[in-house]
């Protein structure tokens, strides 16, 4: 391989570009290096059934001639509304293959923003999976005269696609796969954003193209021949889209469970090498755990165990294991420990972790059960992960270094700043955004605030525009309080308040799939509401030293004074919560403004922290 040269502060590629390649040479690369490899897994009865990658490429292929037969034309937008499942990718790649490209609408988007999104993308035609997306879908389709075919995939549209394109020849796919080049674009995401409209991301082909083929080297343990996954994380998020696209250029197993509440009985069915999730679904697993032990009464044993997992992962970061942390944490590996390993397949040897930081006992406690969590960094503008931790030499607390083709460096403002090969061209048809988000030698300033260590190993400490400034002038990141307080068992999401107040205070959502089985392990009504439960002194008093916890971490003018626990979740319908399961603050705080003065109020009901 000839050398390559990077910019200055990128780490150079270990795979020469290749500007010429779009996405489906992925696809066609695994056929003629792996044409047997099982490429997805569909579920089949109680078990699974294996899509070959020459399989697959026959689908992709009948699909895009349906496309074709249609009317669809080279550089054409689809829209796509669909949960988590298998032809997500094959709708993905016939479209490729076709010369067009997807414009992904998450599932759960009010008409206003499907509108908005398909209107603004130019999108000619939709695809839905089901009737409950079509009353959102009707209600938007007024106002998108440019949408001329609406296909769903419940009623057998894709088979009528297919059968209609037979007589497409096998020459036109070619000549239209092989239409686009890396700089072209390959799909429009938008972003799901706090504030205002969402932005169009455009994401080349090389973007994943190169993206995909560097990753695969640098994660050459986790992903490849003979590695699975099983994807509930929503494909319309760039997230599980890359690891979508990277696993068919890998010739990765990967298969899909959109109802997370079936997730457990999958995974032990799928029993995948590795999965992605974001640190809510990593505290929920073990929330679930010890409350199941709490139950069967051995709940003091299981966080004897948790500690125990948790000493001996920091022992071996020390470098040295004590004779006897050694063989309390052997015993109690066996009788407790393992058994969580087991239900998650128990063949999972590493996770993906990204959206927000995990915290470091999570991370040790699951490292301690061989799962190594691997945490990541990106943003839809950088087709998902820019650093993340490899296997071989990996810190807990960190998210890792910059993949092979890409760069870090940390501005004067303390502010994150990318370059290399998985940066986005632009925002569709927003020039003074896209100019706005570059530097002016052309980093792309990702809003976020963080470090590097001596190795290149990056932190992110906070979001630029979220850190809070009190009265007093103290800066507050409110992600350092907010993640060690959703740790807690019944603690939903947190949201830390002060922006030029007296103090320093939070909202509180109780998780009401875990506050049941907490109130009955607790000797309470688990029957109880959630407004009933915001009131209840034993709630309240838990809330209280889970906060009193948190705020050791921290100095004491940025400690949590005063909470409020609200009678209402924070969900992604009523705008609170985006698809990746974080907080939309903006919302939060404008929609719970009276809520928040009464945090400052004389005589309020809020509670005070105490010390």
């Amino acid at each position: 391989m000839p050398e390559l040269i990077a910019p200055e502060g990128v780490v150079p590629p270990v795979v020469a570009a290749d500007p010429d390649a779009n996405v489906t040479d992925l696809l066609e690369g695994t056929v003629r290096s792996h044409p047997d490899a099982p490429l997805f897994s569909i579920p089949a009865g109680e078990g699974w059934r294996d899509v070959s990658a020459t399989e697959f490429r026959r689908q992709v292929v009948a699909l895009a001639k349906g496309f074709v037969a249609a009317g669809v034309q080279p550089g054409d937008s689809v829209g796509f509304l669909c949960k988590v499942r298998y032809e997500f990718s094959l709708v993905d790649f016939a479209l490729w293959y076709a010369g067009a490209r997807m414009v992904p609408v998450y599932e759960t988007s009010a008409p206003s923003q499907i509108q908005w999104i398909l209107s603004d993308s130019g999108a000619t035609r939709a695809i839905l999976e089901d009737a409950d997306l079509v009353s959102r879908f009707d209600e938007a389709h007024g106002d998108l005269p440019g949408i001329t075919d609406v296909w769903r995939i419940d009623r057998g549209d894709l088979d009528a696609l297919v059968e209609r394109g037979k007589d497409v020849p096998d020459d036109e796919i070619e000549r239209r796969r092989s239409l686009a080049k890396g700089s072209d674009l390959a799909t429009l995401i938008y972003t799901s954003g706090s504030t205002g409209r969402p932005k169009g991301t455009m994401l080349t082909h090389s973007n994943f193209v190169e993206l995909c083929r560097n990753a695969a080297v640098a994660m050459s343990d986790v992903v490849g021949p003979g590695s699975s996954t099983l994807l509930f994380v929503t494909q319309a998020h760039v997230f599980a889209r890359f690891i979508s696209v990277l696993g068919v250029a890998s010739a990765v197993r990967v298969g899909h469970q959109s109802d997370t509440k079936q997730l457990l009985a999958s995974m032990s069915s799928f029993k995948p090498t590795f999965f992605l999730a974001v640190p809510r679904v990593f505290e929920k697993v073990y929330n679930a755990s010890e409350q199941k032990a709490e139950a069967g009464g051995k709940g003091r044993i299981f966080r004897a165990a948790a500690a125990a997992a948790v000493a001996h992962s920091e022992a071996l970061d020390a470098g040295h294991v004590p004779l006897g942390l050694k063989l309390r944490f052997a015993v109690l590996e066996r009788l407790v420990l393992s058994k969580l390993k087991v239900a998650l397949g128990g063949n999972v040897k590493y996770a993906v972790s990204g959206s927000a930081p995990l915290s470091h006992f999570l991370a040790h406690f699951y490292r301690s059960l061989g799962i190594r969590i691997l945490e990541g960094y990106g943003l839809t503008e950088t087709t998902a992960p820019l650093t993340v931790n490899v296997p071989d030499n990996f810190k807990i607390g960190t998210v890792g270094p910059a993949l092979p083709g890409n760069g870090v460096k940390i501005g004067e403002d303390g502010e994150v700043l990318a370059k290399g090969v998985c940066v986005f061209a632009g925002y569709w048809q927003n020039e003074e955004a896209t100019r706005d988000s570059f530097t002016a030698d052309g980093w792309f300033r990702t809003g976020d605030i963080g470090s590097l260590d001596s190795e290149g190993y990056l932190t992110i400490t906070g979001r630029k525009k979220e850190l809070i400034v009190t009265a007093g002038g103290k800066n507050v990141a409110p992600n350092t309080l907010e993640d060690p307080i959703r740790s807690h068992t019944i603690i939903g999401q947190p949201v830390i308040v002060g922006d030029q107040r007296p103090y320093v205070a939070a909202l509180i959502t109780l998780d009401s799939e875990m506050l049941p089985t907490w109130l009955e392990n607790h000797g309470h009504d688990k029957a109880m509401s959630l407004a009933q439960a915001a009131d209840h002194p034993a709630v309240v008093e838990e809330v209280r030293q889970q906060i009193r916890r948190a705020n050791a971490l921290v100095s004491r003018a940025e400690s949590v004074r005063r909470f409020t626990i609200l009678p209402v979740e924070f969900v992604e319908s009523n705008g609170h919560l985006t698809p990746k399961m974080s907080i939309k603050r903006h919302n939060i705080l404008q929609d719970f403004a009276a809520e928040i003065d009464d945090l400052y109020a004389t005589g309020s009901k809020a509670h005070d922290v105490g010390e």
